[in-house]
């Protein structure tokens, strides 16, 4: 079992660093407004084309290892509740899927880059129009994806709090008003998807979840080397 305590640790902060790796490399993760009044990250695209396509590889390993990530955690943590176990592990795997499902459109802004370099201004607008729109695709399929990660994440936090004596509760009630926090942000973008107060909203939620995954990822990996 130590062998899967240290492994769920392990992806919890390998996810992170490829979180990481994909923006140094201009991965657009989570697209806002910015992306859609300027072409200037279309450019970009084109100005280094081996970069964009090592940010799409960098995210499909980050799919697949939150794909996996549920996996490992149900035979950690399901013995103690297994009805929130097949909770975590079916939304968390969604997300994931959601994620790369994504990507066959995303692989596209390349060849949309290429085009637009050497169109004409006339030529410019349908092209960006397209970028415009897989953005906004991406926008929208990433707002359920954050929905699935709120319910999956709430589901293990709420195992982690009532049953596992050992680990800390600090860490299960952080997870539990993250994935409130960000449950909630993302379905009210459904609702309403223009106000301006959620990237602010989001930001906060947002590092909430990043302060938990590091919590619980280094927990895990210092767990699994004290357990007997």
């Amino acid at each position: 079992m130590s062998i899967e305590i240290f492994l769920s640790g392990f992806l919890y902060l390998f996810i992170l660093v490829l979180q990481i790796a994909m923006a140094v490399f201009g991965y657009i993760l989570e697209p806002t407004p910015k992306h859609y009044e300027s072409d200037d990250k279309l450019l970009s695209f084109n100005n280094n084309p081996k970069k964009f396509q090592i940010s799409v590889v960098l995210a499909l390993i980050e799919h697949f290892s939150v794909v996996t990530l549920p996996i490992v955690l149900f035979i950690v943590f399901s013995s103690y509740n297994i009805i929130l176990g097949i909770v975590w592990m079916i939304f968390r795997i969604a997300e994931g899927l959601i994620q790369v499902y994504i990507e066959k459109d995303y692989w596209r802004l390349l060849n949309i880059a290429k085009k637009y370099s050497i169109s004409s201004d006339a030529e410019k607008n349908p092209l960006i129009d397209s970028y415009h729109t897989i953005l906004k695709a991406k926008s929208y399929r990433f707002t359920f994806a954050m929905i699935c990660w709120s319910i999956g994440t709430l589901a293990l936090s709420i195992v982690l709090v009532t049953y596992v004596l050992a680990v800390p509760p600090f860490i299960g009630w952080l997870g539990i008003a993250a994935s409130i926090g960000i449950g909630l942000v993302n379905v009210a973008k459904l609702v309403k998807p223009n106000l301006k107060v959620y990237d602010t909203v989001s930001s906060i939620f947002g590092m909430l979840s990043i302060v938990f995954e590091l919590i619980i990822g280094g927990w895990l990996i210092y767990y699994s080397f004290i357990i007997p």
